[in-house]
């Protein structure tokens, strides 16, 4: 039933917005002459797969988690894109495509030991990663890999299609921050 969803959703949200991906597209020409970002990530059962953005970085940008990003890092627009969560729109695609879905733990880097560890102890990469979860609508971010593991696997235990919708909803409404920046 969350797969059905999770298609649904995405379908509607890039039609009805493939104008404004447009728009971010041509303004990320102009940015950095690069507006799409693929980056690997793991993803269910320790697989990675290739995640999509808009880029908010420039792009001999170091590859590392957000939070050991510094702030000049990222480009004018992709700060805006950062702070209306704009840069995570073409994940849709990876939702449509299977390897995520719209509500499930924020996928990590490949490198990011110390949260693939924690995560691992507590079946976190038993399920897809998602878009937003319990941890973005909570302010939690992969600086604090315990904690994050930690809320992740109470996320993917108490899931329903309450929860599920609930945690969209907040996303909607701008609950949350995404990873920070230094």
């Amino acid at each position: 039933m969350i797969r059905s969803f999770d298609l649904l959703f995405s379908i509607i949200l890039l039609l009805v917005f493939s104008p404004l991906f447009i728009l971010i597209y041509i303004l990320g020409l102009l940015d950095t002459g690069s507006p799409i970002f693929f980056q690997k990530r793991m993803g269910k059962n320790l697989k990675p797969f290739t995640l999509i953005k808009f880029r908010t970085m420039y792009i001999n940008s170091v590859d590392m988690p957000t939070h050991f990003i510094n702030k000049n890092s990222v480009t004018p627009i992709g700060g805006f894109l950062r702070k209306s969560k704009l840069d995570e729109f073409p994940q849709l695609i990876n939702v449509i495509l299977g390897n995520m879905s719209l509500v499930g733990p924020r996928p990590n880097l490949l490198n990011q030991e110390e949260l693939i560890k924690h995560r691992s102890k507590l079946g976190v990469y038993n399920v897809k990663p998602g878009i937003t979860g319990l941890a973005q609508i909570s302010q939690i971010d992969m600086s604090t890999p315990e904690l994050l593991s930690l809320t992740d696997a109470k996320m993917i235990e108490s899931m329903s299609i309450k929860t599920y919708l609930n945690i969209i909803f907040l996303t909607a409404l701008g609950r949350g921050n995404g990873d920070r920046i230094i």
